[in-house]
C-alpha cells in the first residue's frame, strides 16, 4: 500500500476539487492509488454531498437578476468565506439567479425544482457543487418583485442584495434608493408603515425622559414637544424620512418627490442573517484528517 502523505492528499484534492477528508478516505479505500481514488470520488461524490448538507453554511453570496419588469435576489450559502469568494462559486450563484428569473419560480422550493443549465434540477446542480467543492452548499432564500415602472437591483460586495420598485421616477433613482437601502436598512418605508405599538412605546419613553418643568407645561405644548420627538424617531426608521445617502442635504422622500415618484416595494437580503454560525478550528481539523 502506498503511504498516504499530505502531499498525496493535496494532489488528489487539486485534481478532484473534493474536500480533504473525502480525498483521504478515497486514498485509504483504494490503497493509495491516486487514479482509482479519482474515479472513486467521481462515483461517490453525490452520495457524500448528502452527508455534507447537515453542516452549517452561513457564508456565501447574494446574486441578482432582472429583465422585463421582473427582478430576483437569491441567497446561496457556503460554509466558508474562502469558497464564497471563489470565481466558480459566483458563477454558480449567478446561474441560479438566472434560473430563478427565467423559470418564474415564486419561492425557493420551486427554484430548487427548476431546471438548471448544467443538467437536472437546481437542487441536483447544488449537490454537484457540494461534491466538487467539498463544503455544504445551500440555495437558502429567494425573493421576486414584479413592477411596471422603474425597477432596480443593487449588490454590495455580494453580501447584501436589494431590489427597489418605483411608481414614476427613473431606473437611476430606483438604483440610488437601492444603494440607500443597502447602506441604511430602514425598517419601514413610510410613516404609516410604523406599527402603532412602536409609536406608543416611544411616546411613553419620551414622556418619562421629560423634566418636571416640561411636564407642567400646558397639554397642547406638551403634545407638540412629544410629537416633535416622535416625528424625528419615525423619520429615522423610515426610508422616506432618512437623509439620502447620495445627497444628504435631502431626504429620500425629497428625492422621490422631485421626480414625482413613489416606492412600490423593497426587498433586502443579507448573507447568513438568522443563521447561527459555528466557530471551527480548521488547523485541528487538518491535523486530525492527516492522522492515518
Amino acid at each position: 500500500m502506498t503511504a498516504i502523505t499530505a502531499k498525496l492528499v493535496s494532489e488528489l484534492r487539486e485534481r478532484s476539487g473534493a474536500g480533504m477528508m473525502d480525498c483521504k478516505k478515497a486514498l485509504v479505500e483504494n490503497n493509495g492509488d491516486i487514479e482509482a481514488a479519482v474515479e472513486y470520488l467521481r462515483k461517490t461524490g453525490l452520495a457524500k454531498a448528502d452527508k455534507k448538507a447537515s453542516r452549517v453554511a452561513a457564508e456565501g453570496l447574494i446574486a441578482a437578476a432582472s429583465a422585463n419588469g421582473q427582478a430576483v435576489l437569491v441567497e446561496i450559502n457556503s460554509e466558508t468565506d474562502f469558497v464564497a469568494k471563489a470565481p466558480n462559486f459566483k458563477e454558480f450563484a449567478d446561474s441560479v439567479a438566472d434560473v430563478a428569473l427565467k423559470s418564474g419560480a415564486a419561492d425557493v422550493d420551486a427554484l430548487k425544482a427548476a431546471a438548471h443549465p448544467a443538467g437536472g434540477s437546481v437542487e441536483e446542480a447544488t449537490k454537484a457543487q457540494i461534491a466538487t467543492i467539498g463544503e455544504n452548499i445551500q440555495v437558502r432564500r429567494m425573493v421576486r418583485i414584479a413592477n411596471d415602472g422603474p425597477l432596480a437591483t443593487y449588490l454590495h460586495g455580494g453580501r447584501i442584495g436589494v431590489i427597489v420598485a418605483l411608481k414614476g421616477g427613473s431606473e437611476e433613482l430606483a438604483k440610488g434608493i437601492a444603494m440607500h437601502v443597502a447602506a441604511m436598512n430602514p425598517p419601514h418605508i413610510k410613516p404609516e408603515d410604523v406599527p402603532a405599538e412602536f409609536i406608543a412605546k416611544e411616546k411613553d419613553i419620551a414622556l418619562s425622559q421629560m423634566t418636571d418643568k416640561d411636564k407642567a407645561k400646558p397639554a397642547e405644548i406638551l403634545e407638540k414637544i412629544i410629537s416633535g420627538k416622535i416625528n424625528k424617531i419615525v423619520s429615522e426608521v423610515t426610508l422616506v424620512g432618512q437623509p439620502y445617502v447620495l445627497d444628504t442635504n435631502v431626504t429620500v422622500g425629497d428625492a422621490l418627490k422631485k421626480e414625482g415618484a413613489d416606492v412600490v416595494a423593497v426587498a433586502r437580503l443579507v448573507v447568513g442573517e438568522g443563521i447561527e454560525k459555528v466557530q471551527e478550528d480548521y488547523l485541528a481539523e487538518v491535523q486530525k484528517a492527516m492522522q492515518v
